[in-house]
C-alpha cells in the first residue's frame, strides 16, 4: 500500500471504533433529547469529520471522493443524524465555496468550517419549489454595492447552528429558470435573517431542519458565489457530489440495518431452533445482503470515477436512487424478521425504520433521480457516446 492507502486503513478504523464506541451508545440519548451530545460533537472535531472535503491548505482533510465514502460508510453505521450534523458543512454548505468562491472567502471561511469552529447549511429548496428547484422565487436586488435578498428557504438542515448560509436567489427577476439564479454567502447574524423553530419530524432525532426567512436582508456584493447568474450551475455540481455521499450514508445504513436482522435471527428461538435456520428468513437475510454488497460496490465505482475527473451526474444519481430504495427496502425485511418486536421502541430496528424513510426525499427524490438517469442516457445515445 501506498502512505496514502495506509492513513486511510488508519483513520478508518479510528472512525470505525468511534462510531461503535460512542456513536451506537449515544443513540438512545439524541432519540430522547432530540440534540446531538456534546461529548459526540467534540469526538467527530477531534477526528476532523468537519474538514473531510476541505484541502489540506485550509485545515481539512482533503479526502478523495472514495476516502470520503469509506468514512461515511462507517459513521453512518450509527444513526444518520450524527452524519447530518457535520454533513452539510462538509458537503453542499462547503463544496460551493471550494468550487466557486474567491481565495478571500476561502480563506475567510474554509479554515473555521474544516474545525467545526462554524457550521454551514446550504439553503436553497423553498415552500413551493422542491424538486422544481430552478423556479425558487426568492429575490437579490442590486443597490449599489450591496445586494438586498427576500424569501423564505424550507427544510434547511442545520440551520439553527450554521455560521453561514449559501443562498441561492434570482437576481433577473426577467429571466425564468436556471439562468437567472445567483448563490450568496449569507452569515448568521445579519439584520433581517430569521431562523425559525426546527420541524418536528417522523425520524432522523438529533437532525434539526428549519426555515430561513430573509427579510430585506443586505450583503455586499462580495458575498456572491461565483459570477451572476451561475448560481443553479454551482448547486447542481454541489448536489452530485452530495448525491454520491448520501449513497455512502444509505450503504452504511444498509449493514446496519442488516446485522440487526442477523443479530436478532441467530438469537431470536421458534419451534425449539433460531428462526434464522427458517429459510424464509434466510430470503430475507440473503436478498438483502444481495443489495448491501450491490450498493457499496456501486458507490466505490462512482467514487473513483469522480476522483479521475470522469462526470458522474448519471453515475451518482443511479448510486442515490439505488443506496436508498435498497436501504428502505432492507428496513422493511429486518423490521418483518423481527416480527412483534420489530414494531417497538425497545429495539433499534423501530428507529432506523423511520430513519432511512428520508433518504428517498432529499438531495433527490427517487422519480427525479430516475428522470435525471434516463434524461443523461438517452444524451449519451444521442450524442453518439454509446455504441
Amino acid at each position: 500500500m501506498t502512505e496514502r492507502e495506509e492513513t486511510l486503513v488508519q483513520l478508518v478504523e479510528a472512525v470505525r471504533r468511534f462510531t461503535r464506541e460512542v456513536l451506537l451508545p449515544a443513540e438512545a440519548i439524541v432519540e430522547k433529547t432530540n440534540e446531538i451530545p456534546e461529548h459526540v460533537v467534540r469526538g467527530l472535531k477531534d477526528l476532523g469529520l468537519f474538514g473531510m472535503t476541505v484541502p489540506e491548505e485550509y485545515g481539512g482533510l482533503g479526502l478523495s471522493m472514495f476516502e470520503e465514502a469509506s468514512l461515511v460508510f462507517e459513521v453512518c453505521y450509527a444513526q444518520p443524524a450524527f452524519r447530518s450534523f457535520f454533513g452539510t458543512t462538509n458537503g453542499v454548505g462547503t463544496l460551493g465555496i471550494l468550487n466557486y468562491g474567491t481565495e478571500e472567502q476561502k480563506r475567510k471561511y474554509l479554515p473555521q468550517l474544516a474545525s467545526g469552529q462554524m457550521m454551514a447549511s446550504f439553503a436553497l429548496t423553498e415552500p413551493d419549489s422542491g424538486s422544481d428547484a430552478a423556479s425558487l422565487t426568492t429575490r437579490a436586488v442590486r443597490d449599489g454595492d450591496h445586494y438586498v435578498i427576500n424569501g423564505t428557504k424550507r427544510f434547511i438542515t442545520n440551520a439553527i447552528h450554521a455560521g453561514v448560509f449559501t443562498v441561492f436567489a434570482r437576481t433577473a427577476p426577467k429571466e425564468a429558470g436556471a439562468g437567472g439564479i445567483s448563490a450568496f454567502l449569507v452569515e448568521r447574524g445579519t439584520p433581517g435573517l430569521t431562523v425559525t423553530k426546527p420541524y418536528e419530524k417522523m425520524g432522523f432525532a438529533g437532525s434539526h431542519e428549519s426555515d430561513v426567512i430573509f427579510e430585506d436582508v443586505r450583503v455586499p456584493a462580495s458575498a456572491m458565489l461565483g459570477a451572476e447568474g451561475t448560481g443553479f450551475k454551482n448547486a447542481m455540481k454541489s448536489l452530485d457530489h452530495a448525491r454520491l455521499h448520501m449513497s455512502a450514508v444509505a450503504t452504511g445504513l444498509c449493514q446496519r440495518l442488516l446485522d440487526e436482522g442477523v443479530r436478532y435471527a441467530t438469537e431470536r428461538k421458534q419451534f425449539g431452533k433460531p428462526i434464522a435456520s427458517f429459510q424464509l428468513i434466510q430470503a430475507l437475510l440473503a436478498d438483502s445482503q444481495a443489495e448491501a454488497f450491490a450498493a457499496r460496490a456501486m458507490v466505490e465505482r462512482a467514487a473513483r470515477d469522480k476522483d479521475a475527473g470522469k462526470s458522474i451526474t448519471k453515475e451518482a444519481a443511479c448510486c442515490k436512487y439505488f443506496a436508498t430504495e435498497a436501504a428502505g427496502r432492507i428496513a422493511d425485511r429486518m423490521l418483518q424478521v423481527h416480527g412483534g418486536n420489530g414494531y417497538i421502541k425497545e429495539y433499534a430496528i423501530e428507529r432506523l425504520y423511520r430513519d432511512v424513510r428520508l433518504l428517498r426525499i432529499y438531495e433527490g427524490t427517487s422519480q427525479i433521480l430516475q428522470i435525471i438517469t434516463a434524461r443523461e442516457l438517452i444524451r449519451e445515445h444521442e450524442s453518439g457516446a454509446l455504441s
